[in-house]
């Protein structure tokens, strides 16, 4: 039987909670605390009701850090936008399965650009939305609040949800990391962790902690 946590914990901080006048100056804090991941939350003010940046941002961001590139597009037609962010220097693309669009072929499309892949599942959506795409998968996202705005509190009802994705990457013996976003502290780290989830998207938590690489080793245990 494959381990619960088949891959080792990784904290992915989001940029939408930086400095958006020096983003530039966010990402380096995120490298100076050992990570090497940054989350991106790309909103277009029609699937979630706010608007965050574009492929311009993420190639300009792209070319001055070389930590990996967890793009999450949080679209009403994400399969229009993929060319552009594989070429702004996305590493791993993320895409809800809530909107009416071809998810399957989507995901397809961006595994055939050399790019890795992952579904995303709002807090209300239940698993069985995603287990068609489970194999194509080399993330799944569960949201831990209603994607939008940052700052918002973490929803304890949806624990089950990631605890049922674990053992389905068990019982189907898939490889996917297991990512939670949205009200990622110490505490709701932790009772994520206990349900399988290896990779935790923090936002606020991470910018406004005193000593970041402290946060980092509490989160990650490394």
């Amino acid at each position: 039987m494959p381990s619960p946590h088949p891959h080792p914990c990784l904290l992915a901080p989001s940029i939408l909670a930086g400095d958006h006048a020096n983003l530039a100056a966010s990402l380096k804090i995120i490298e100076t605390s050992g990570l090497d991941w940054v989350h991106l939350d790309i909103m277009d003010g029609h699937f979630v009701p706010n608007l965050s940046f574009g492929p311009q941002t993420v190639q300009a961001l792209r070319a001055g850090s070389k930590l990996f590139f967890d793009v999450h597009l949080m679209l009403d037609n994400p399969h229009l936008y993929i060319d552009a962010f594989i070429d702004a220097g996305a590493d791993l693309i993320s895409i809800h399965v809530e909107p009416d669009y071809p998810v399957g072929p989507t995901l397809d499309y961006i595994r055939s650009r050399g790019c890795k892949c992952g579904v995303v599942l709002n807090p209300d959506t239940d698993v069985a939305a995603a287990r068609p795409y489970l194999p194509k998968c080399d993330l799944v996202l569960c949201m831990t609040v209603q994607p939008g705005f940052g700052g918002q509190s973490f929803r304890h009802d949806v624990l089950p949800k990631i605890l049922e994705l674990a053992d389905l990457r068990s019982t189907l013996a898939l490889n996917y990391r297991l990512e939670v976003d949205g009200g990622v502290d110490i505490t709701t780290a932790a009772l994520c962790r206990a349900q399988g989830a290896d990779t935790l998207v923090a936002g606020t938590a991470f910018f406004s902690a005193t000593e970041q690489a402290e946060f980092v080793r509490a989160i990650t245990g490394r």
